[in-house]
């Protein structure tokens, strides 16, 4: 299968946003809010489109197939991930909750906050074509690494293990243990 990659559109967020809700689970409900996948969804919604936000089209990578998206990898310099969540915890405080984002990303790499692939095209290689391109663009950002979280039932974890992802921790986040994995690429 042919698949090319291709930066995000804000008018992608009708593919990328029910995906990426499906993949971050309770630390999209935290990030909104929320206590439901579609209530999440519906908010990251109204994210996606704008800049200046971790789960922003700007930062949203896009493998396409013949019959249209096969998936996504959104990930963004660690050194940013506070001034990113800024929005997110302005929505929290004018719902009256608590505005602690837990940190996920480090300064020094380029953080995967999301990797996902559509069911029909798992496991034909679109996931690491992905992979490979956030590795290349760390390196393009001169760092030297690509950070991300998988939580232990993660279907993804095989995956970044084959792609020289190694486990360096553990990370509580949004109320759930976190697996942090990275990558040198530099």
């Amino acid at each position: 299968m042919e698949v090319r990659l291709r930066p995000a559109h804000p008018f992608d967020a009708a593919f990328a946003v029910p995906l990426v809700q499906e993949v971050n689970g309770r630390i999209g409900h935290a990030l909104t809010g929320t206590t439901f996948d579609a209530e999440a969804a519906r908010v990251l919604l109204g994210f996606f489109p704008l800049a200046g936000n971790r789960l922003s089209h700007r930062h949203t990578l896009i493998a396409e197939g013949p019959t249209g998206p096969l998936g996504l990898a959104v990930a963004y310099p660690g050194s940013e991930a506070e001034a990113l969540d800024a929005p997110f915890r302005e929505r929290l405080r004018s719902l009256g909750l608590s505005d602690r984002i837990d940190p996920e990303a480090t300064p020094g790499e380029l953080y995967l906050d999301t990797l996902a692939v559509v069911p029909e095209a798992r496991g034909q290689g679109v996931g690491g074509l992905l992979l490979d391109a956030v590795a290349a663009r760390a390196r393009e950002l001169g760092l030297p690494r690509v950070g991300l979280l998988v939580g232990e039932d993660s279907r993804a974890a095989r995956l970044y293990e084959r792609h020289g992802y190694r486990a360096a921790g553990v990370r509580g986040v949004a109320g759930g243990q976190f697996t942090r994995l990275v990558l040198d690429v530099g």
